[in-house]
């Protein structure tokens, strides 16, 4: 992978990475569904903008596969994640998100679209105990609705993971912003029916009207896209990678901006998971040097 694309997937990262902290502050004033729904509305009108400034034309023959895709990649997990911050820290909620490289390299490998090899199972090894290292929770009593929390953000992370190689795919039949505005419009519409069902028990507080805004525009409408525009040049397994840096920049931000203490494996986790980050991708800093030596007269 080259550094450039290296670079943008750690930027996405410190997005997202905010995005828990936000999500932890709105959802319960706003609800799961409401919340979901808002940041789905705004995203999709920053992504029309967008459309519309740069001339695109919507993919509406497109329409089934982009459907899915917002099923997969918006609707499901931003609810699912929204509903499990009502019970989970955020910290729980971003170490659980980072099982879905995993369920990324799986599907990538079941749908034959990538290898499965000793290395990638290494890095979400060790990316996996990097992120627990760094988050350093206490532990939370055991109930059925933690559980189910859990659960809740596994399978938000499954739902990313698994449709990361169906984005791949995809990208080569529409452009990136094409394809993030399509799947937006499309979970707009599929969360609309509980987003109004849920509407009078929401409260919109400065707060969470803020919150839902920066995650709206940024960490979704943008990001999003972003994200699509790398992926046009890496594997679908090297663009879930920034699932694990992600625990990464939210334990940082709320160091900075919440006065949170840093955890005693901060450094360890940390070390654990850039290294995850490069034998998920592939990168390698110092590989053009290496190339030079080797093919040096």
């Amino acid at each position: 992978m080259k550094t450039k694309y290296y670079l943008q997937l750690v930027g996405l990262s410190a997005l997202w990475g905010a995005s828990f902290l936000m999500i932890r502050v709105a959802s319960p004033l706003l609800g799961p569904n409401v919340l979901a729904e808002l940041r789905i509305a705004l995203a999709t009108l920053t992504l029309a903008v967008l459309m519309r400034l740069m001339r695109h034309q919507w993919p509406l023959q497109h329409w089934r596969e982009l459907a899915l895709l917002g099923l997969l990649s918006v609707a499901c997990p931003f609810m699912l994640f929204a509903w499990a911050a009502l019970r989970l820290p955020a910290g729980y909620s971003a170490l659980l998100n980072s099982t879905a490289v995993l369920f990324g390299i799986l599907s990538s490998a079941v749908l034959k679209d990538d290898r499965l090899t000793l290395r990638k199972l290494l890095g979400c090894a060790c990316g996996l105990v990097g992120v627990s290292l760094i988050v350093s929770l206490g532990p939370i009593e055991p109930s059925p609705m933690i559980i189910l929390a859990a659960l809740a953000c596994v399978g938000a992370s499954a739902c990313y993971g698994c449709s990361t190689p169906l984005m791949k795919r995809a990208l080569g039949r529409m452009e990136p912003l094409q394809m993030a505005a399509g799947i937006h419009v499309l979970a707009l519409i599929m969360m609309f029916p509980a987003a109004a069902w849920s509407l009078p028990q929401a409260r919109f507080t400065p707060a969470a009207l803020a919150a839902v805004l920066v995650m709206g525009v940024l960490t979704s409408g943008i990001a999003y896209w972003l994200h699509l525009r790398i992926m046009v040049h890496v594997s679908a397994a090297a663009a879930t990678s920034p699932q694990f840096l992600i625990p990464v920049f939210g334990v940082a931000w709320g160091h900075l901006f919440l006065g949170e203490p840093l955890g005693a494996g901060i450094y360890t986790g940390g070390a654990l998971v850039l290294l995850a980050s490069a034998l998920v991708t592939g990168f390698n800093p110092w590989q053009k040097t290496l190339d030079a030596v080797v093919t040096k007269p």
